[in-house]
C-alpha cells in the first residue's frame, strides 16, 4: 500500500488527478479503510466509485439469482481463516446454520476443507461455482456440487483470490 500511496502523493504534489482503481468492490476485503486513513492524513481528497462486486458478477456469469423465494433469501459475504483470522462467531459452521446463499472470497486453496464444514448444512448436491475473473475475456468457470466440485476444480491452477458461489 506504501507504493499506492506514493504515486497518488506525487501527483498531488504535481498537480495531478489520479485514480486508484480496484478489481471488483473496494469495500469489500479491499483494504479500503486502511487507504481511507493514510489519505485523510495526508489531506488528499478523493471520491469512491463504486463497481460491481465479483460476487454479483459471477451470478451474472452464472445466469443465476442469489436470492430464491423459499430457498434463502439472504446472502452472506465472508471468508475463510488465513491470513487474516475470521472471529470465532463468524466461523463457517456457523455461518452455513442458517442455510443462507454463502459467497467465500479470498478461499480457493481450501476448498476440501470448505467441502466438508459445508456438507452437513447444504447437503451433497448443493450447487456450488468457483469462478475467476467473472465477466473478463479469460474468465474461468467450474460449476458442481459439494460432492463434486473438489474433483472438478483439481488441476485448473486458480489462483487464492477466487469467488465460491
Amino acid at each position: 500500500m506504501d507504493e499506492i500511496i506514493s504515486v497518488i502523493l506525487s501527483a498531488k504534489e504535481n498537480d495531478q488527478d489520479v485514480a486508484r482503481v480496484h478489481t471488483g468492490d473496494p469495500s469489500i476485503f479491499g483494504s479500503i479503510a486502511e487507504q481511507i486513513r493514510k489519505l485523510d492524513s495526508l489531506n488528499i481528497q478523493y471520491e469512491i466509485v463504486p463497481g460491481v462486486s465479483s460476487f454479483t458478477a459471477a451470478a451474472a456469469v452464472l445466469g443465476k439469482e442469489l436470492t430464491l423465494p423459499e430457498v434463502s433469501q439472504t446472502i452472506i459475504i465472508t471468508r475463510i481463516s488465513g491470513r487474516t483470522p475470521v472471529p470465532e462467531r463468524e466461523r463457517l459452521e456457523i455461518l452455513a446454520q442458517s442455510g443462507a446463499t454463502l459467497t467465500l472470497f479470498l478461499s480457493v486453496l481450501h476448498i476440501r476443507a470448505i467441502v466438508e464444514r459445508l456438507t452437513p448444512y447444504y447437503g451433497e448436491k448443493c450447487p456450488v461455482a468457483v469462478i475467476q475473473k467473472a465477466t473478463w475475456p479469460e474468465q474461468k468457470v467450474v460449476v458442481g456440487t459439494l460432492d463434486d466440485i473438489v474433483s472438478k476444480v483439481k488441476g485448473k491452477k486458480f489462483p487464492p483470490r477466487q469467488s465460491y458461489l
